[in-house]
């Protein structure tokens, strides 16, 4: 299997490619800016030869030299449901570890990781009940 290209946004991909239209919606709530404006800077990264890959399969599909601090995957589970909770690995502080974010949502988890203002575990420690952070 071919690494992931090397790019300077946090890469999206996908994992699932059981509902062709939910991925479209998917695309649409990442790519569509807050009501302050704001996006998350990604790449997507949409080739059958990774469905079904799991968090730690896809994070050793990472060039070396690709710096980002997460690593997010569109599962059947992000492109099935309404909110499109997508599954954002850390990469950094202890890498593998995991929390959903809903896909509006994720310019909050990438600016901030990007920028450092913020650590993995501030959005850890903000999930719902259910385990989807949906923002503070």
């Amino acid at each position: 299997m071919r690494q992931f290209p090397c790019t300077l946004e946090a890469l999206v991909v996908r994992t699932d490619f059981s509902a062709e239209g939910a991925w479209g919606a998917l695309q649409a709530a990442l790519f569509s800016p807050s009501k302050d404006g704001f996006l998350a800077n990604v790449a997507l990264v949409d080739d059958r030869q990774y469905e079904g890959l799991t968090p730690g399969q896809a994070l050793d599909l990472i060039p070396a030299e690709h710096q980002h601090p997460l690593l997010v995957l569109a599962d059947l589970v992000a492109v099935t449901s309404a909110e499109h909770p997508l599954l954002v690995v850390d990469r950094r502080g202890e890498r593998g570890r995991c929390i959903r974010a809903v896909a509006a949502e994720l310019w909050s988890i990438e600016n901030n990781l990007s920028g450092a203002n913020m650590d993995f575990e501030e959005f850890v420690g903000a999930v719902d009940g259910d385990g989807v952070f949906r923002g503070f």
